[in-house]
């Protein structure tokens, strides 16, 4: 059997990003990313957030990105802690003051944040 990736894999920044088109809630993405060596894709600049929006249209459905809320309602950063060098958040974005701890992106490239029990497409980085 060959190795369809084909609409599967892409690159930006000097990082690989991939899909395997399955959805998953927050955790279980952060889970199976980690299992391939790799970690939830996590857009840092445009050119990032673009190459994550091609797998979003591709498959017409959206994708969490490693971006969790603070502490701090509506305050959001990486998940290494650090504060949110680029955003590109939905008109009135974030709105879940606190009840919405997870991001996913929309099929225009924008970000909502939404509650993490959702099932979306796993998009992970390399």
């Amino acid at each position: 059997a060959v190795l369809s990736l084909e609409k599967k894999i892409t690159a930006s920044g000097g990082k690989i990003f991939a899909t395997n088109g399955e959805k998953a809630d927050f955790q279980t993405t952060l889970k199976k990313c980690k299992e391939v060596g790799g970690s939830i894709a996590t857009p840092r600049n445009p050119g990032e957030n673009d190459a994550i929006l091609y797998f979003v249209k591709n498959f017409n459905t959206y994708a969490y990105l490693g971006i969790k809320e603070s502490l701090i309602p509506s305050n959001f950063q990486f998940l290494d802690g650090t504060q949110l060098s680029y955003a590109n958040w939905h008109l009135n974005e974030p709105s879940g003051k606190g009840k919405e701890e997870c991001v996913e992106m929309y099929t225009d490239g924008t970000w909502n944040d939404k509650k993490c029990n959702q099932n979306r497409l796993i998009v992970c980085q390399f």
